[in-house]
Formats: structure tokens, C-alpha cells, sequence
């Protein structure tokens, strides 16, 4: 048993204290994990687009003081009350939905969207007690997305913990707990494309790099990849992307560019960019008969998704898909274990490196376009 289970652990956290300003390292106080909750000693953590978006606070409510962050590797410090499949030294991915393994969602082979632990973004404090494990001189300080991961010590729900190979290097390993998991298994659990077929991918960014990862793994012959920004074109080339389309380069819509790229459009298409217009694009691009386009996106709250229905009935299928199917505990271990094998690399998502004190300078990264993932080391 560790010497600190049971205590109050004091440890450095990256603390946001309010929308768009920098965050700040502070000493706060983890409070012990209650029932089916677990502690874990953050090593490595990474930054997520989701992250910036609700650190600039744009479009939701804000909820501040918060300790951001949602992808991760770590060690399990100590497990509370009715924890059995978890111990401490246990090596584990903290991730921002959860598998409670008891309702229907989690009990269908077809579903991941767990009625209990399904991302929340609004809430800021356990499902428990409805309090926070984090505070500093008394004052409370709020969770994200049920992880927090920008702090040295986090504490999280059991069912949003997935135990995995303690061989596996959580310094690589930590990206697939959000990101590159969602556009991997969007192509591999939704699209499904199969050897030889065409697939467009819309947005370059990192889940959509992880989506044409998806495709080349899966073996398809030609990855179109869209984006409004050329200077991702080359990097795109190492995940398999092999033709590309700037949509300011034409004067027609990019779904007919596509189309007439490929024959009357392409078998499979993926989503990654959240902008509506995308989305339409990405359904109206692939062929009829048997084209199954997947949405993995978020959208803006008013967006409203229009096409003509004739593209349904001419056997065009659209999917929505949400953390690429994957159900955390269940499947992640198995992802991390594509890795151990080689069939997935995770390297070439990784483009920048920093010590916890400078987490600052992965958002500015970030925010700059220039990083796919940066990799926050706990340990300076």
C-alpha cells in the first residue's frame, strides 16, 4: 500500500483561473478518491484542441477556477471504496468518457456512449458527491471532463480509467486516450473501408491524420486529404495521404471535385473538422450505391446539416460517430497493444516536447498551428 493512500496529496497542478489567460502552476491539495473513483499519478500529458476551446471559454459556460486536461498516462496511486479491477502501480490511459459495464449502452456490442459516464463538460466536480478532490487554501477547484490531467495527482472515475501493458510507453501512448483514438477508429470501427478502397478525409489536423492513419492501416488504395490549409500537405503524406485538395482552389463545390477524381466519389469519407459545410461535402462526395460517409466533428450549437434526400435513397449512408466507437475500458488496451505490435505509429503525432513548468508554450503551439500533439512531461 503507498504511504500517501488515504491522505490529502499536496502536488503541483496547472491551475486556469480564467478564460484565455495563462495558466498557472500552483500547489493545490487532492483529496483522497471516494467509491469507485481511483488517484493517479499523472507522468505524461498531453494537449488537445478540446482543452483550448474551453479554456478560451467560447460558445459554453464558463467554469473557472479548473483544472484543464484529458489526455493522459499515469500510475494508479490509490483506489476507493468498491474498486476491484484496478490496484495501485497499475498503469493506466484517464479518459473523458467512461464504460460503467451495467447500462444498455455499455451492455450493446454496437454502442460506447455510456449513460453514466458519457463526456460531460459542464460538470466540474465528481458524480459521487458532487464535490471536487482539488482545492487550494480551501477554495475548490474544478474538474474537466471527469480527468484534470493537467496536475500531478488526479483523481477519476473508475469507469473512465483504462488499465493497460506496463511495457507500453506512456509518453506515446497517453495521445491515444482522446484524439488519435476518435479519428482511428472513426475509419476502423465506422467507416470500415476495405482493402483497395478510396477514402477523402476533411480537416489535417491531428484526428484527422489519425483518420488517414486508420485508412492506411485498413489498406485503402488512394487517401484524399481536404483541407483549406496546404501547408499540412506534406506532413499528411506520412500518414498515407496521397492526393490532396485545397476546396479555395476551385470554383465548384469540393464534393464534385472529388467526385470527379474518382469515378462518381469515393467509397468512404471522414469528417474532422466540426464546420458544417464540411460535413455536407463529405456525405454529398461519396459514391451511391455503397458510400458511407462518418461524421466526427462537432459542430456549432445552431448548425443545421441540409442535402437533398435523394442522396439517401440513391444508398448513400451517413454515420455519426463519438471517441471512434471505442469503449475506454474494453478496447483501449487493445489500441495501445496495436502500437506494441507496430501496426500503429504514434511518434509521427508527436511534434513537440515540453517540461510541466512550460505548459504554457503547448497552447501557444497550439494556437499557432504549429504542433499536432505536445507532450507535457509531469516530471521537469
Amino acid at each position: 500500500m503507498s504511504s500517501t493512500e488515504g491522505q490529502v496529496i499536496r502536488c503541483k497542478a496547472a491551475v486556469s483561473w480564467e478564460a484565455g489567460k495563462p495558466l498557472v502552476i500552483e500547489e493545490v491539495e487532492v483529496a483522497p478518491p471516494q467509491k469507485m473513483e481511483v488517484r493517479l499519478k499523472i507522468l505524461f500529458t498531453s494537449l488537445c484542441h478540446t482543452d483550448v476551446y474551453f479554456w478560451e471559454a467560447k460558445g459554453q459556460t464558463p467554469l473557472f477556477p479548473r483544472i484543464f486536461g484529458h489526455e493522459a498516462g499515469g500510475i494508479v496511486e490509490s483506489v476507493g471504496e468498491g474498486v476491484t479491477d484496478l490496484k495501485p502501480g497499475d498503469h493506466v490511459l484517464p479518459v473523458f468518457t467512461g464504460e460503467c459495464k451495467e447500462c444498455r449502452h455499455c451492455k450493446s456490442s454496437e454502442s460506447n456512449m455510456c449513460d453514466l459516464l458519457r463526456i460531460n463538460t459542464d460538470r466540474g466536480v465528481m458524480i459521487e458527491d458532487g464535490k471536487t478532490r482539488f482545492s487550494k487554501d480551501g477554495q475548490p477547484i474544478y474538474h474537466f471532463v471527469g480527468t484534470s490531467t493537467f496536475s500531478e495527482y488526479t483523481v477519476v472515475h473508475v469507469g473512465c480509467v483504462a488499465k493497460i501493458n506496463p511495457e507500453a510507453p506512456l509518453d506515446k501512448v497517453c495521445v491515444l486516450s482522446c484524439g488519435i483514438s476518435t479519428g482511428l477508429g472513426a475509419t476502423l470501427n465506422v467507416a470500415k473501408p476495405t482493402k483497395g478502397s478510396t477514402v477523402a478525409v476533411f480537416g489535417l489536423g491531428a484526428v484527422g491524420l489519425a483518420a488517414a492513419e486508420g485508412a492506411r492501416i485498413a489498406g485503402a488504395s488512394r487517401i484524399i486529404g481536404v483541407d483549406l490549409n496546404p501547408s499540412r500537405f506534406n506532413e499528411a503524406k506520412k500518414f498515407g495521404v496521397t492526393d490532396f485538395v485545397n476546396p479555395k482552389d476551385y470554383d465548384k463545390p469540393v464534393q464534385q471535385v472529388i467526385a470527379e477524381m474518382t469515378d462518381g466519389g469515393v467509397d468512404r469519407s471522414v469528417e474532422c473538422t466540426g464546420n458544417v459545410n464540411a460535413m455536407i461535402s463529405a456525405f454529398e462526395c461519396v459514391h451511391d450505391g455503397w458510400g458511407v460517409a462518418v461524421l466526427v466533428g462537432v459542430p456549432n450549437k445552431d448548425d443545421a446539416f441540409k442535402t437533398h434526400p435523394m442522396n439517401f435513397l440513391n444508398e448513400r449512408t451517413l454515420k455519426g460517430t463519438f471517441f471512434g466507437n471505442y469503449k475506454p475500458r474494453s478496447d483501449i488496451p487493445s489500441v495501445v497493444e496495436k502500437y506494441m505490435n507496430k501496426e500503429l505509429e504514434l511518434e509521427k503525432f508527436i511534434t513537440h516536447r515540453v517540461p510541466f513548468s512550460e505548459i504554457n508554450k503547448a497552447f501557444d503551439y497550439m494556437m499557432k498551428g504549429e504542433s499536432l500533439r505536445c507532450i507535457i512531461a509531469m516530471e521537469d
